[in-house]
């Protein structure tokens, strides 16, 4: 929006879909590894069948359609930017909330990390000459996590009252997919391979809350729940029937599990400073 450019539409929405400015892949609820995956370690995934290699697929059968050959895409695509995520998280949020420990979801990391750095590979050799590899949020300081993993002990949150251990967890994939991009790095030194850190641009709203404009006493609280001491509950999540607060602005959850647009909207902003250099582009 702050560039004037109109949202990329969904690949899936057929009847009215303009391509010209970009395309969108993504799925609400996917993850990176393929579900039948998941079901060989006991882990369910509610939302989409349509994972990570799903949504190639779909890329693969777009460029193919749009693309009279392999050296067409290149020449097409020579100043796209491509966002390979933020992905993963899913993966994490079905194992970690039905109650599996974070020593064992710990185990399918480098499997996720791997997703993510084919995917990377896959849109490489479309073409892609820039690509932003975000990384994960601190899931400890999200409503629904501190609703799910509330304890009286105080040594298990940090300053800003978040979850030590699950935002641990969350430093601990992005470690793992940052020395993944040094590798392809390596692999593809022609191609600019960015790591969007969400962790740390996520961390400057809770550092800078107040200059910010956010309401200091509702930072861990959905905007749009109800219940307990963060505003949410896992039976009664944001819908039909469930209120909202009268200034979304002023919250950084919207509803729980996602963040609302004013605080994106300053993620942004810290996200753009961090990269726009090492993305080598001109503005």
């Amino acid at each position: 929006m702050a560039a004037g450019l109109p949202f990329l539409n969904p690949y899936k929405n057929t009847d009215d879909a303009d391509f010209r400015h970009g395309v969108n892949f993504a799925v609400a609820g996917s993850t990176a590894l393929p579900t039948e995956i998941l079901a060989s370690e006991n882990i369910l995934s509610p939302v989409t069948n349509s994972s990570l290699s799903v949504q190639l697929g779909w890329m693969s059968t777009h460029f193919n359609s749009t693309c009279k050959t392999r050296g067409d895409c290149v020449e097409k695509l020579k100043n796209s930017l491509f966002m390979v995520g933020e992905i993963g998280g899913n993966d994490y949020n079905y194992a970690l909330l039905p109650g599996k420990s974070i020593e064992e979801v710990k185990k399918i990391v480098p499997n996720v990390v791997e997703a993510i750095k084919n995917a990377v590979r896959r849109v490489i050799y479309y073409g892609a000459v820039r690509v932003i590899v975000p990384g994960n949020f601190p899931i400890g300081c999200f409503p629904i996590y501190l609703t799910r993993f509330q304890t009286n002990d105080t040594a298990a949150y940090d300053e800003h009252q978040c979850l030590k251990e699950l935002n641990d967890f969350s430093i601990y994939h992005n470690y793992n997919l940052q020395d993944a991009i040094k590798d392809l790095k390596k692999e593809f030194p022609n191609v600019v391979i960015v790591y969007g850190d969400y962790y740390h641009a996520f961390r400057f709203l809770f550092q800078n809350d107040w200059y910010l404009g956010f309401d200091v006493t509702s930072k861990l609280k959905a905007c749009c729940g109800i219940g307990g001491n963060y505003n949410f509950s896992l039976t009664r999540m944001c819908g039909a029937g469930i209120p909202v607060c009268s200034n979304p602005n002023q919250h950084i959850s919207w509803d729980g599990v996602h963040l609302t647009q004013e605080a994106y909207k300053f993620m942004t902003w810290w996200l753009i400073r961090d990269m726009l250099d090492r993305l080598q582009c001109s503005i």
